[in-house]
């Protein structure tokens, strides 16, 4: 048995057919059948149901699964640990970011990062914060941005910034000429992104709310949400980054008067091989938000 035939059952198990899976590890599907079939013989049972349209893994082979997922990630972390003796400034970072914050920063960081250090590669991976914290735990990922505290004893964090959210306002609304906006005056009015996403929860809490307008519409995207606005939907809150992206549409931006607003955390694993990498990474993104936020105080 070796650690490539566990890469096999691995990619079977995601694209559950011998053709994609063959092709997501660049090789031949005779080549990855017959060290299927190999590493079967080797523990002497069945790990697949083979039909011709899908592969389906049995009882035993998903219990085996689980196994080789964890002797991969420890083969990674093995191959983590000699690279960062070498260089920890050198090769792939795998990070996780939230999409209220990865497409406002992204722009902001990843040039200064590449500039400052070549070597070291971003692999972004986008999603809602309970999908990164399990990236972090299984060390799929080695860091995320996220902006709630992950709550697992497992993960530690640091906290890189403050960001202001900012009242999303139709330019006809009652406060569209006020210099600032009184969160809670949007508790009645108040459109937030669909369950999973910390924003929307950032939102209610500032504003006091406990659930948000809409009832039968679910946005999933900052884009949907101001476009709601913009039609006489409700109102929103967004968080201060997005503000440029967002100025253009048929929208008011207002401060809000109690000054809400929600830590941005880098969060990573205690044991993280590499922690130089992850100072790296902090040191651009404060430099990079600080011309953009105002300062805390």
């Amino acid at each position: 048995m070796n650690l490539q035939e566990l890469r096999y059952l691995v990619a079977l198990a995601e694209h559950r057919h011998f053709g994609r899976a063959a092709e997501s590890c660049h090789v031949s599907q005779p080549t990855l059948s017959s060290q299927i079939r190999k590493l079967e013989d080797e523990l002497g049972v069945t790990l697949l149901e083979r039909t011709n349209k899908r592969v389906e893994l049995t009882p035993v082979g998903s219990q085996i699964l689980a196994h080789a997922r964890a002797a991969l990630a420890e083969a990674q972390q093995m191959e983590a640990v000699a690279r960062a003796s070498r260089d920890p400034l050198v090769g792939p970072l795998k990070l996780g970011a939230i999409p209220t914050l990865a497409p406002y920063l992204m722009p902001l960081m990843l040039k200064p990062l590449k500039q400052a250090y070549p070597g070291l590669t971003i692999e972004l991976w986008e999603d809602q914060t309970r999908v990164l914290i399990d990236g972090l735990r299984n060390h799929r990922l080695d860091a995320a941005l996220l902006a709630t505290a992950p709550d697992a004893p497992e993960i530690t964090e640091i906290a890189l910034f403050e960001e202001p959210l900012l009242a999303v306002l139709p330019p006809r609304h009652k406060f569209a000429g006020a210099r600032s906006v009184d969160e809670t005056a949007l508790a009645g009015e108040l459109l937030v992104l669909a369950d999973g996403h910390c924003l929307a929860n950032h939102a209610l809490a500032a504003c006091g709310a406990r659930s948000g307008l809409q009832s039968s519409m679910q946005a999933a995207t900052l884009d949907t949400l101001v476009n709601l606005v913009a039609a006489g939907y409700g109102a929103t809150l967004i968080p201060a980054l997005a503000a440029d992206s967002l100025r253009s549409r048929h929208i008011v931006l207002r401060p809000l008067a109690g000054r809400s607003s929600r830590t941005i955390r880098l969060a990573s694993r205690p044991g993280f091989p590499r922690p130089q990498a992850l100072r790296a990474l902090e040191k651009v993104i404060r430099k990079a938000v600080g011309t953009k936020l105002p300062r805390s105080g």
